[in-house]
């Protein structure tokens, strides 16, 4: 951006209300990340170069900073300057943790919409994930696998693995925010799950078993016996969260 030259404020059509120098300099960072075709990582204007070209004083540029670093678009590295930010899930996993434990009165509310979205998604996917996996190998998935059995059969959880496995066999879809999605409310799921008891042995293993049925099913090209894997994968947490 040329000294002086306006901002274009993309953003600023999508807020219904008043701009103020604070907003006005968020949308205008943000438009300068897309104009520049930047990317997580890459460096920033300087905090004095944003207030000469954008006009506003070092409070408001400071302001849409901080606001900037809470949605991670935005990193400060002390020493070094700004940086584009991960653009991640985080803010809203803290959002959705939080607003689960201010659920009054019910302390599985909260796990139980996360959990049915993220049932929904598995099984809106199930085209798509066996397009991707029929015929195809894969020893990292099988490990993942075998260490969930193995866990199982021990009467331990696999939670590290769980989150691989679907990470994993999202990995190869074109659309890589479904990915994203379902790993956020993973987190949610990770973060909230300890306000419930242990799961039962035989809960873990009927878990660990679906995994293995969700890739066979993957690889054989049928969605349906996916889609209905996927449901067996979730039955023992939604029928725990509902007792």
């Amino acid at each position: 951006m040329a000294p002086g030259e306006a901002p274009r404020n993309t953003y600023a059509a999508l807020s219904p209300a008043p701009m103020t120098q604070a907003s006005t300099a968020m949308s205008t960072i943000k438009d300068y990340i897309l104009s520049h075709h930047l990317r997580p990582g890459d460096p920033l204007p300087t905090e004095s170069r944003l207030c000469a070209d954008l006009g506003v004083s070092r409070s408001s540029v400071r302001e849409a900073v901080r606001t900037l670093l809470a949605l991670d678009i935005v990193e400060v590295r002390h020493g070094h300057g700004m940086f584009v930010g991960q653009v991640s899930m985080r803010p809203m996993v803290e959002s959705l943790v939080f607003r689960g434990l201010l659920t009054p009165g019910d302390d599985y509310a909260s796990l139980r919409d996360v959990v049915e979205v993220r049932t929904t998604l598995d099984i809106a996917l199930a085209d798509q994930v066996v397009e991707a996996w029929k015929d195809r190998p894969d020893p990292v998935l099988d490990g993942y696998i075998e260490d969930m059995e193995e866990l199982a059969g021990e009467g331990k959880t696999f939670s590290e693995q769980d989150r691989a496995f679907h990470a994993r066999i999202l990995e190869p879809l074109p659309n890589h925010l479904w990915a994203h999605l379902i790993d956020a409310f993973w987190a949610v799921h990770t973060l909230t799950v300890p306000l419930m008891d242990a799961p039962a042995a035989e809960d873990i293993i009927i878990t660990a078993k679906a995994h293995r049925e969700m890739l066979e099913a993957a690889r054989k090209g049928d969605a349906e016996a996916y889609r209905a894997a996927t449901r067996k994968h979730y039955a023992p947490l939604v029928s725990a969260l509902s007792a």
